[in-house]
């Protein structure tokens, strides 16, 4: 039986929200962290946390807390690689990761991901929804991705590749079509905070 590691990303700068942790904002009678935990840890055999600075901050969520080994605000791949080395440290050979601030996410995230990815060597495999003006909207945060490719990554952030998408791409990374937008619908703003407390 293949392991299934969740990787929540809350490494981010959050300067849109004025800094700080999005996560621990928060939505009806939980944070918004402690609802992706809910709806992810259904889909996964176990979780851990991406993020950085004094990992104590989140010691009441029980989760390990794992820092991105790149100096600097690297993005989300770093929160990817980290998540990937601690995988491999598991005896895993993939991860799912999740944005910290969407808390709406596909309960058949998981499930869709790897649909997407079967028959691939390395399973490699991005969310995305239908977008009128782009055709597919896709939602980097969210996806499978292949343990064995680590040390391919870990070279294409220190060359000072940034844009998840970019490096998807160069190993064919398919989509998992969700229906609904709605979905990823993520609180970067004080006034998304407010539409997500409409949403809940």
């Amino acid at each position: 039986m293949t392991l299934m590691i969740g990787i929540i990303l809350a490494g981010g700068q959050a300067t849109r929200m004025g800094g700080g942790d999005k996560g621990v904002l928060p939505l009806g009678d939980q944070t918004l962290l402690q609802h992706v935990i809910e709806r992810l840890a259904s889909q996964v055999d176990s979780i851990a946390l991406n993020a950085n600075g004094d990992p104590s901050r989140f010691s009441a969520y029980n989760l390990p807390v794992i820092a991105d080994s790149m100096t600097g605000f690297a993005g989300p791949l770093a929160g990817v690689l980290a998540g990937m080395d601690y995988a491999a440290s598991q005896g895993a050979d993939t991860i799912v990761t999740a944005a910290a601030d969407t808390p709406f996410f596909p309960s058949d995230l998981v499930e869709c991901l790897q649909a997407a990815a079967q028959s691939m060597v390395h399973p490699l495999a991005l969310a995305a929804t239908p977008h009128p003006d782009r055709n597919k909207l896709r939602h980097p945060t969210f996806g499978l991705w292949p343990v064995a490719l680590r040390d391919d990554l870990r070279t294409a952030l220190h060359a000072g590749t940034r844009k998840v998408v970019q490096w998807t791409d160069g190993h064919h990374g398919r989509l998992a079509m969700f229906p609904s937008e709605d979905a990823f619908f993520n609180v970067n703003t004080p006034d998304d905070l407010v539409k997500a407390q409409a949403m809940l």
